[in-house]
């Protein structure tokens, strides 16, 4: 099984999520995104496997600072503004295979992408 995390220490969610992967035995691929930020195809797959629009994975606070607020924002302008602000993406992201993700929040959701 190969699972990610797109993580932040700073945020007490993201290191509970990693926390509770390894305690379950599951070493992730940690992906720092505020470093290293995935790229737009990266965040379609995500948005794909988590079944939900960009908007959806925007942190409200963050996004309005970043102007990504603006309710005409096409799909394609937000997954752009993901990219180049990264900080405005809700953590943690776990992905599982290429096949499967979920949000971090709360952390026990994603204990059913491990099969616990």
């Amino acid at each position: 099984m190969d699972v990610t995390i797109y993580h932040n220490p700073r945020c007490s969610k993201s290191r509970q999520t990693l926390a509770l992967l390894q305690e379950n035995g599951v070493e992730p691929n940690v992906v720092a995104y505020l470093e290293t930020p995935p790229t737009a195809a990266d965040l379609r797959k995500i948005l794909d496997l988590l079944g939900i629009p960009a908007r959806e994975l925007l942190r409200k606070k963050e996004a309005k600072e970043a102007g990504l607020d603006d309710p005409a924002l096409t799909e394609a302008e937000i997954i752009a503004g993901m990219v180049t602000h990264p900080k405005v993406i809700e953590r943690p992201i776990v992905v599982v295979d290429d096949a499967k993700a979920a949000l971090g929040r709360p952390p026990e959701s994603v204990l059913p992408l491990i099969g616990k």
